[in-house]
């Protein structure tokens, strides 16, 4: 079968990526991916082949060509599914119809969620947490990691290489040309792998830091951490198990995102003002207005920040819509140890910061002072009250930080 075109990287002595580069994803199921995706698939070579996750359906001729550049697809005789989300399992079912392995593994709960989505014809045989089992001749521990972040989800560890093959764990959605992390920007890998962390991991934080303590109690050594999505990892380790330990920490920093959407301008020039005297504190803010920030940039941004402070305008008695949809997104992904405060400019009711208290109140974060709502277009006295509920606000962060 020829290549294409297409050709697969060598990833260490056995492993080869043979994934796909998907440069024009700019949504992943309401999370903004301005810098695109990957879809990581690999080709173990020991005694005989052994293919390690697939790729979104549409890539699935783009992976079988890369496979083709180093070995016919049909000598494949097991495929490992990780994971049952359709952007590593949509190519599993044609995958199979094609090469016809002799097995296909997945979790227990894996199987379920396979056949469940898919309505897949296939036998699937399940591996269990811990398990080890020789493939092509080479050894691999799978251990199971439910919830992070499908209840099905699972990662392998290949001795001969020292490689873990981490699934969605440890990755980050960004198109490169370059496969290695070390290869890449140090700034763009630190800023997408915690917006990845922010979006998709952080409701998981107590189960990374388990995770990340029993392949620390395991004593087993990893030269390479090769992920479902983004770049491979194969220096600096330390590095990115240090990220995932701070993010799931979530220990709160000087740090404030001021996340506001406005009408005329009132509420904007407040959070233009809140920010300004909380920086004069000596607090870091992020000021986003959400005509011009997504929800992810929000999150992105909240990662172990100590405060969160939301303005709107009220319309028809209640909060803006963008600031109801960034609310709503941040209370599935479950954020914690933050204080927070509303504010806004309204004109006739001023239902708006109530409602916004009341979901700080429902998601358990702690409100640092009270709302401030100003009538129409802020003069200098409302102004002078911006400055100040900034500072209080400051003050209470500086409190919580240094507790």
């Amino acid at each position: 079968m020829a290549s294409g075109g297409f050709q697969a990287r060598k990833v260490s002595e056995h492993v080869w990526w043979v994934g796909a580069v998907d440069w024009a994803l700019r949504d992943f199921h309401g999370y903004s991916t301005q810098r695109g995706s990957s879809y990581n698939a690999y080709l173990v070579m020991g005694d005989y082949p052994v293919l390690i996750d697939t790729v979104k359906a549409q890539f699935r001729d783009e992976m079988l060509a890369r496979i083709a550049s180093v070995v016919d697809p049909a000598d494949i005789k097991v495929i490992v599914s990780h994971h049952a989300e359709m952007d590593h399992s949509g190519a599993l079912p044609q995958t199979i119809d094609v090469i016809k392995p002799d097995k296909v593994y997945a979790s227990q709960l894996g199987i379920k969620n396979l056949h469940a989505q898919l309505h897949d014809r296939h036998e699937i045989t399940a591996v269990k947490d811990a398990e080890v089992l020789k493939l092509g001749g080479l050894s691999f521990t799978f251990l199971e990691t439910r919830m992070l972040h499908w209840p099905d989800s699972m990662i392998s560890y290949l001795h001969e290489d020292e490689l873990v093959f981490s699934q969605d764990g440890f990755g980050m959605h960004l198109a490169t040309p370059r496969l290695f992390a070390d290869e890449n920007d140090p700034a763009v890998m630190l800023y997408e792998g915690r917006r990845y962390y922010a979006n998709i991991l952080l409701p998981y934080s107590a189960l990374v830091l388990k995770l990340l303590e029993r392949i620390k109690s395991l004593g087993i050594s990893i030269k390479t951490i090769a992920p479902d999505h983004g770049p491979v990892w194969r220096k600096d380790l330390d590095t990115l198990l240090g990220w995932y330990a701070k993010w799931a920490t979530q220990k709160p920093e000087k740090r404030a995102v001021i996340a506001f959407d406005t009408m005329w301008q009132s509420t904007s020039l407040m959070a233009r003002a809140i920010g300004d005297a909380m920086a004069g504190e000596g607090v870091g803010v992020s000021v986003l207005p959400l005509q011009g920030s997504s929800r992810a940039d929000v999150m992105t941004e909240l990662l172990c920040a100590g405060a969160l402070l939301i303005g709107s305008p009220t319309i028809n008695n209640g909060m803006f819509p963008t600031i109801a949809d960034v609310l709503t997104y941040a209370r599935g992904l479950k954020p914690k140890n933050l204080i927070g405060a509303a504010f806004g400019s309204y004109g006739w009711s001023g239902e708006a910061c109530a409602q916004i208290e009341e979901y700080f109140r429902q998601t358990g974060v702690e409100p640092a002072v009270p709302s401030l709502r100003l009538k129409f277009v802020p003069d200098e006295t409302g102004l002078s009250q911006c400055r100040e509920f900034g500072k209080a606000v400051a003050a209470k962060l500086q409190g919580k930080v240094a507790a």
